[in-house]
């Protein structure tokens, strides 16, 4: 990130030890938060609001703002002064009961070559591409995707067969690269799908379905824009 948005990059500094740091990019005309952190103990002094308002500045061009938050009441309540709706979110988690994996058909590996079919997907789900995060997720998580009449999307997953970013163009699709992921998964190695909100029912019906167990896990928070859907947002890349 600090070859693609520098000025989106901050650290703060007392008395010559690091202590704080929020790093942002844009994408398009969007504007997206990728971490946030002031050094425990150091809360509540101003470092973070200083932190924040700096990223901001860095987004002051862009229609639309996305980060994902803890659960952390502090930074909840920093966020929403800063004008974001908090939409809360769900997490679920366990061993994937492989008998009822169903059959999921033209679900392929990814390659550099769609990535112009995902930006095309983003733009319809979040309102902007990933652009150049697609390089670096793919160099980190495994890549699938599907493209046929009925619908298109991919999804980043990661060896153990958690969905970290699934992006369709419907809840069918979407559903079936959730499976798709779940499917990588083994017996012996518990699975998560993450940052799902109240906006897509659908993976949590893929979760129940595959017998893992809902939780609750902090907030996607979304400036003049409606939660995306289908659409599960990775936590630093959204």
């Amino acid at each position: 990130m600090l070859g693609t948005d520098p000025s989106g990059c901050w650290v703060a500094e007392a008395e010559g030890e690091l202590v704080g740091t929020a790093i942002s990019v844009n994408r398009e005309l969007m504007w997206i938060l990728a971490s946030f952190a002031v050094r425990p103990g150091l809360q509540g002094a101003g470092i973070g609001s200083q932190l924040l308002a700096a990223a901001l500045h860095h987004g002051r061009g862009s229609l639309r703002g996305m980060l994902s938050a803890s659960a952390d009441p502090r930074a909840a309540r920093r966020y929403r002064m800063a004008g974001f709706d908090l939409h809360p979110q769900m997490l679920l988690w366990g061993h994937v009961d492989r008998s009822v994996l169903p059959v999921v058909e033209r679900v392929r590996d990814g390659s550099a070559g769609d990535y112009a079919l995902m930006d095309s997907v983003d733009r319809g789900t979040r309102g902007a591409a990933h652009g150049a995060d697609h390089a670096v997720l793919a160099g980190e998580f495994h890549l699938l995707v599907t493209d046929r009449s009925t619908g298109s999307g991919y999804a980043y997953v990661t060896d153990a067969g958690s969905p970290v970013l699934l992006a369709a163009t419907n809840r069918r699709t979407a559903t079936d690269l959730a499976w798709a992921a779940l499917a990588m998964s083994s017996p012996d190695v518990r699975v998560e799908i993450p940052h799902v909100t109240a906006a897509n029912q659908w993976a949590i019906d893929v979760g129940m379905a595959a017998r893992l167990d809902l939780h609750q896990l902090g907030y996607l928070a979304l400036r003049r824009l409606k939660a995306p859907a289908p659409y599960l947002h990775h936590g630093s890349f959204l």
